[in-house]
């Protein structure tokens, strides 16, 4: 039976820790066990940082935030919209999408350096990380940046940690830069393109200076394609003008505004979008826009999947049956000429059995191995979750 710890300090996790290490117990580390992604862990123990609540500093005229790890996303985004500011990346719910439940948590938005469509433009979590505070598997707590943004040597931990899963250290406090939240946003909608012509009309609309912070394609009858900015309203119309006219040669545009500008791509940057069966597996593919539409065409060809584009083309994600290696084989073969994908649903068997992130090359996986050794040396925080 496995038995879930819940610490709620950092000296409680540094101990625990250390007991693992001496026994060599590995540990299963979660936040709100809502992103059940990678191997699966064999742990007897979860050590969970949901009781490690509370946001620490906000500062809104700094547009600073820190929380402890296990403070729920909800009640950040709460406090944040209170006055009228957002967490830049577009954080994620896949709880749709992996069947799990309890809340996202701001930990484990970091660990998976988890963002939505307005990736494209304002990068991923990690860009607008600025601090860390976690324990290692040495059972050490460690700082890493800071509260505000400055130029440092050094090693930058703050960018290795987000996006680590856990296999790195226990994160229990994070520090956020933030931006001002959007006036309004506009979506410009594109139907019945082919998935070749909807990367054309995306690299084009990304081509102009209209600061797109959505691009995305869904395949189906009719097809819509996707292009959305925020700002002022002003703005939004000048550029909504200016926009149709640039992507006229590619068919007649209808304009969304506002909360239901918001309702189309809630479904994108939650992949409920993609329509998969409960049961499939679902990839998600990053390759050259350009690549796109040959790729997503092999994968619907061979595999019969379901496709949702986004970032421009540059993200694919692609429904497969969940049986044998789920596709893997054919999708790895497909991005040979650059890309690499993630399984991030399968079943645990399935997951157990198949690379689930893309094979690291022999040079690049002993740097990775080197680097886990030297945080984690007996080898205790989820082991073989990115294996």
């Amino acid at each position: 039976m496995t038995s879930i710890l819940l610490p709620e300090a950092e000296a409680e996790i540094e101990a625990i820790v250390h007991e693992a290490a001496g026994s060599k117990s590995p540990l299963a580390i979660h936040g709100g066990g809502t992103r059940d992604i990678g191997r699966p862990v064999q742990a007897a123990r979860v050590l969970s940082t949901q009781a490690l609540t509370g946001i620490t500093l906000y500062e809104p005229s700094e547009m600073v935030l820190a929380a402890r790890a296990g403070t729920k996303l909800s009640e950040i985004e709460a406090a944040l919209k209170a006055n009228r500011q957002r967490l830049a990346f577009e954080p994620i719910d896949w709880r749709p999408l992996l069947g799990t439940r309890g809340e996202p948590t701001i930990g484990g938005v970091t660990a998976s350096n988890a963002a939505g469509p307005r990736r494209i433009q304002a990068g991923a979590a990690r860009d607008h990380l600025i601090g860390i505070r976690a324990t290692t598997g040495r059972g050490e707590t460690i700082k890493s940046g800071g509260r505000v943004m400055k130029n440092v040597t050094g090693y930058d931990l703050v960018k290795l940690f987000a996006g680590s899963w856990g296999t790195l250290g226990i994160l229990t406090e994070v520090t956020y830069k933030l931006l001002p939240e959007a006036e309004t946003e506009t979506t410009l909608v594109l139907e019945g393109l082919s998935a070749a012509h909807a990367v054309e009309a995306m690299s084009a609309a990304l081509g102009t200076p209209f600061e797109i912070t959505g691009a995305a394609h869904l395949p189906g009858s009719p097809s819509q394609t996707l292009l959305r900015f925020e700002g002022f309203s002003a703005s939004c119309a000048y550029r909504r003008d200016r926009l149709a006219a640039h992507l006229k040669p590619f068919g007649p545009v209808t304009a969304v505004e506002g909360d239901a500008s918001q309702a189309l791509w809630r479904p994108i940057a939650d992949v409920t979008a993609l329509g998969a069966a409960a049961d499939d597996a679902v990839w998600r593919i990053s390759v050259k826009p350009s690549d796109g539409p040959a790729v997503g065409a092999r994968l619907e060809a061979e595999l019969g999947s379901r496709l949702l584009y986004d970032w421009g083309g540059g993200q694919i994600w692609a429904s497969t049956r969940d049986q044998g290696d789920a596709g893997a084989a054919i999708i790895r073969a497909a991005l040979s000429g650059g890309g690499h994908a993630t399984l991030v649903r399968a079943a645990h068997a399935t997951r157990a059995a198949v690379p689930v992130f893309e094979p690291e090359p022999a040079a690049i996986a002993a740097i990775a191995e080197k680097i886990r050794a030297e945080f984690d040396p007996a080898g205790v925080l989820n082991p073989g979750r990115m294996g």
